[in-house]
């Protein structure tokens, strides 16, 4: 079932880059999607899951994840509040990694063609969740040069940073 939500926390991400015109906030405001709430620990979504809507974390701690040929857990990213850490979904058919709750966590699922009507109603808005993909695929290099040259203290120092500034 479709459900109005405050969209205040993706609002405020997008506006750390754009400036979002009233208009803007309001179509934000209007998306419906579906509304639950994850204890922590919960799968959102698996790698080979087909999915047809995105996820938009409204508050809690999420990590997107790949498991080990022997079944060991290697975290990829964190998310927080505002991040819809699978638009690629929008793209790609097939999840190539999974992403779960790391706290108790309230999600909106937005349908893939509500977030495709947004974008082509609002195109600004296509444009700041395209640079928020490159933001977290740019995070994401980070963290490869992270496991693969820092040693132990600066993979932590530069995760706390991380998290600080988002």
């Amino acid at each position: 079932m479709t459900q109005a939500f405050d969209a205040t926390p993706l609002i405020h991400k997008l506006e750390t880059h754009l400036v979002l015109s009233d208009d803007e906030k309001n179509a934000l405001q209007s998306m419906g999607g579906t509304v639950k709430t994850l204890d922590a620990r919960q799968d959102i979504v698996r790698e080979g899951d087909r999915p047809s809507a995105c996820c938009l974390l409204l508050e809690g701690f999420l990590c997107r994840y790949k498991l080990t040929h022997d079944g060991k857990r290697q975290i990829l990213s964190f998310h927080v509040p505002g991040d819809i850490p699978d638009l690629q979904s929008l793209h790609l058919d097939v999840m190539d990694h999974s992403m779960g709750t790391l706290a108790r966590s309230k999600l909106v699922f937005l349908p893939h063609d509500t977030v495709r009507d947004l974008i082509g109603r609002c195109p600004r808005i296509g444009d700041a969740f395209w640079r928020e993909t490159l933001i977290d695929a740019s995070i994401f290099r980070e963290w490869m040069v992270g496991l693969g040259r820092r040693e132990a203290y600066g993979r932590v120092a530069h995760l706390l940073c991380e998290l600080y500034v988002r």
